[in-house]
């Protein structure tokens, strides 16, 4: 047979149909009937055993409602890829840093000046904007990274700052794979886990009726989703304040003071939340709060403007605390988990890596070391049935 005529190796395409298939919560069988082939032959190609006829590929497109480059494409050439930015771009430029993951069938951009200043010159850009798109919120990326490497990323929306020792230890343990956290409140990453836009979403919120940490939010919130619930940690909110606490705040009332500025977080934090919830019980009116409406978006920025003297208290966990040299003044029991749809664990293979590094016994031993941290629950699972109300 001549050079011309040999079979393409299989080594030489990315095969994307089991992520697609799973995004779409399809099965093998259900695919396999709506694109008029067996099973078997699903499998098959899921398992790069064999690459599908032209044919068998347009049926597969269209039974998932997308194209056949969606599921399938060289792995040569693919320097540059189309993806949909998350964050909208602040300046024109066309060569604006971004980081990229495929969630749910889809390869996701957010710029990385958008992560904040210190994360923007700490993590590596995955490509560079090279033009728009057909579509207003698409983009050309110009690859920075090998295109493999970006479908292994894990993207975490949440606020607890322990998760980048997790992206550090999945690399040393596995030699691969990534993980991205998203700062934002345990709201904001519930949302961006609806709209597929992160692979898992961290949250701290206990129930104002019942007392339980975050179940009944989830329930609320991804009414009719399959979601598995992992424990990364148990921690104490409570307040973050100066040094040697001059000022002797032990309890909310005391924010109401007219000698004492808060800093808050933003709406739909775990923080702020509690927060609202303390001064409501309390009867105190949040105009009463000198400080009330100037927000920090982390744990880390809230403990950084107090060390900075820019405020006298804040809502936050002990570990942040610790860091900034401040005291620390607990107010409730809390547990952060990491909610993560029930299909990504079996389509993402890093998913799977992740949950086995938080689980080992030097990654526990780290995190407790920080401060704050009881990590004997982690690793707990906990699952959101499909139809049901309850776990």
């Amino acid at each position: 047979m001549g050079e011309n005529n040999k079979a393409e190796s299989l080594s030489h395409f990315d095969n994307r149909l089991k992520a697609m298939r799973v995004a779409k919560e399809l099965t093998q069988g259900a695919l396999a009937e709506a694109a008029g082939v067996t099973r078997q032959a699903i499998h098959a190609i899921e398992a790069n055993q064999y690459l599908p006829t032209t044919a068998v590929a347009l049926r597969l497109a269209g039974a998932l409602d997308c194209r056949v480059e969606d599921l399938f494409s060289l792995a040569t050439g693919r320097e540059i890829v189309d993806a949909d930015l998350i964050v909208p771009l602040t300046a024109t430029s066309t060569r604006t840093r971004v980081t990229l993951a495929r969630v749910g069938g889809r390869v996701l951009a957010r710029p990385v000046a958008s992560l904040g200043e210190v994360l923007n010159f700490t993590v590596a850009a995955d490509g560079l904007i090279a033009g728009r798109a057909s579509k207003s919120r698409r983009v050309r990326v110009h690859l920075l990274r090998d295109r493999r490497l970006i479908d292994e990323t894990v993207v975490i929306a949440g606020c607890d700052p322990a998760i980048q020792l997790a992206a550090d230890r999945l690399q040393r343990r596995h030699n691969s794979g990534n993980v991205l956290e998203w700062t934002m409140g345990s709201a904001a990453a519930v949302e961006a886990l609806k709209q597929q836009e992160v692979h898992v979403a961290g949250l701290h919120v206990v129930d104002e009726r019942s007392g339980e940490c975050n179940l009944p939010y989830l329930r609320r919130h991804l009414k009719g989703r399959e979601v598995t619930v992992v424990t990364f940690a148990s921690w104490q909110q409570g307040l973050v304040v100066r040094k040697g606490n001059p000022k002797g705040i032990r309890t909310i009332e005391a924010l109401a003071r007219k000698d004492v500025t808060l800093i808050n977080r933003e709406p739909g934090a775990g923080a702020r939340l509690l927060l609202d919830h303390r001064l409501a019980a309390a009867g105190i009116t949040t105009e009463r709060i000198r400080g009330y409406r100037r927000v920090a978006n982390s744990h880390l920025q809230t403990a950084r403007c107090i060390a900075d003297g820019q405020a006298d208290a804040g809502m936050g966990v002990e570990a942040a605390a610790r860091l900034f040299g401040l005291d620390f003044v607990p107010l409730q029991d809390e547990r952060y988990d990491l909610a993560i749809p029930t299909a990504y664990l079996s389509a993402h293979p890093g998913l799977e890596r992740l949950l086995d590094t938080i689980v080992s016994r030097p990654f526990r031993a780290e995190v407790e070391a920080l401060g704050g941290y009881d990590m004997r629950e982690t690793g707990k699972v906990r699952t959101l049935r499909q139809g049901k109300g309850r776990a």
